[in-house]
This record gives C-alpha cells, structure tokens and sequence, in this order.
C-alpha cells in the first residue's frame, strides 16, 4: 500500500483551513497531519516531525510566509497562497512548487498537488492524479463544495453564475469565464455565451437548442460547431 503525502497547513485565516482541509481529505493520496495559524507553532512541530507538502500562506503576522521558509533549514515542498498576487514573483525565488491565489478553487488546488508528484521526489513516483469530485464556489458569505456529478448546467448573471444541480440551485459569485477553467472540460462545454452544460446531462439535442430536465438551453452560434461534435460522440 502507497504512502500518503504527510500535508500540513499554516494560514492565519480560518476559512483558508476549512477549504484547504477539505481539499486534502478528498484526496486518498493526502493526508493532512498538522494544522497551524502562524509560523512560531509551525517552526516548532518541524523540529520534531517531518512533513512532504506544505501549504503555506504569505501574508501573516509576527512571521510571513516568506521568512518562515528562510528560517527553515530543510523546508518541505511547498505550495503558497494567498490573496495579493504581487507577491508571486518573489516566493518563485524560494523553490516552491506552485502558488494558489485565494480563493483557491478545487481543479486548481489539484493541479497544483500534481505538480508535487510530477517532481519525483515524493514516496509516490506513480502517474496517479488527484481527481476532481467537487467544485468550490463562494453563495454568498460561504464558501461551498458542490459535487460536480450534480451538475446540470449554469447561467450565467453577470457577475454570478446559477448552478443547477439535481436537488437545487446555487446563485454564485463567480463569472461563466472562470468557472468554467474550473470545471472538468472532458465532462462540461459552453453552449452559448450564458450557459454550460454537463455533457451527459443532455436529453435532447436539435440545431438550436439543448434539453436538460425539460430546460431549454440556446445553442450559440460560436458554440454550435465544437458541441454538436462532442454531443454526436454521445450518441445524439
């Protein structure tokens, strides 16, 4: 049986360690050892305890992100977030894998754990990837996982985004643009400049319109041509 990857935390904000904890358990590959809200308590349990990736936030207080890998003499591999992305050039210098910038949505969160594998450095050499099963996005205060083999299809509303699943509606703040860089591509696709759709969701399909659970979805003419292909490799 493969190793999991000893994962620790170390963010002054509560809800970066809510999401980020629920990014590792989802993943059988992950296992989340230690949590921390400042650099102090991290120093201390790397002293007596090893780590293999560290999720490390820059902008804290007493100590930053930035000189807490300087004062580590043997750091683990490394993965930064934050919310300023002015600080990103510079945490390049410190040899990190990757940096997130918050809020730190799942398919990028995975694409960022793959990166450790790919280094070839860590117990686990194997091609396996993260998987992606939910999609993060912030319903007003909250930020939410939704099971992505619940989704139906989105529209979009501007600045927010209507997910509609199999049990309810979500209204998100999220533009159709990004929230589309964070869903499967080989699962989703645009159908029209407002909407995407689960590609094994459609019902029905004719030249102009899509059906989901009785919905009537436009085709938009930049679309038409890329959907109609993948939705004949679906059977319609």
């Amino acid at each position: 049986m493969t190793k999991a990857v000893r994962c620790i935390i170390v963010d002054d904000e509560p809800a970066a360690h809510y999401v980020l904890s629920n990014y590792i358990k989802q993943n059988p590959l992950l296992e989340l050892v230690f949590e921390a809200y400042n650099g102090e308590d991290t120093l201390e349990y790397l002293k007596e305890n090893d780590a293999d990736l560290m999720f490390l936030d820059i902008d804290m207080p007493d100590i930053t992100g930035i000189e807490l890998l300087q004062k580590l003499q043997h750091p683990p591999k490394t993965i930064l977030t934050t919310a300023y992305s002015e600080f990103a050039l510079e945490s390049y210098e410190y040899g990190v894998l990757d940096y997130l910038l918050k809020p730190v949505y799942y398919p990028r969160f995975v694409k960022a754990v793959n990166r450790f594998f790919e280094t070839g450095e860590s117990q686990q050499k194997q091609t396996t990837e993260v998987l992606q099963d939910n999609i993060s996005v912030k319903v007003d205060s909250d930020t939410i996982d939704i099971p992505i083999d619940t989704i139906l299809y989105t529209q979009s509303y501007g600045n927010y985004v209507k997910i509609v699943t199999q049990k309810r509606n979500y209204i998100a703040t999220i533009t159709t643009a990004d929230l589309e860089k964070n869903l499967p591509s080989e699962l989703f696709i645009r159908a029209h400049k407002s909407y995407i759709i689960a590609i094994k969701k459609v019902d029905e399909m004719n030249k102009d319109y899509v059906v989901i659970k009785q919905t009537l979805i436009p085709i938009g003419i930049t679309y038409k041509r890329e959907l109609t292909e993948r939705l004949k490799n679906n059977n319609f």
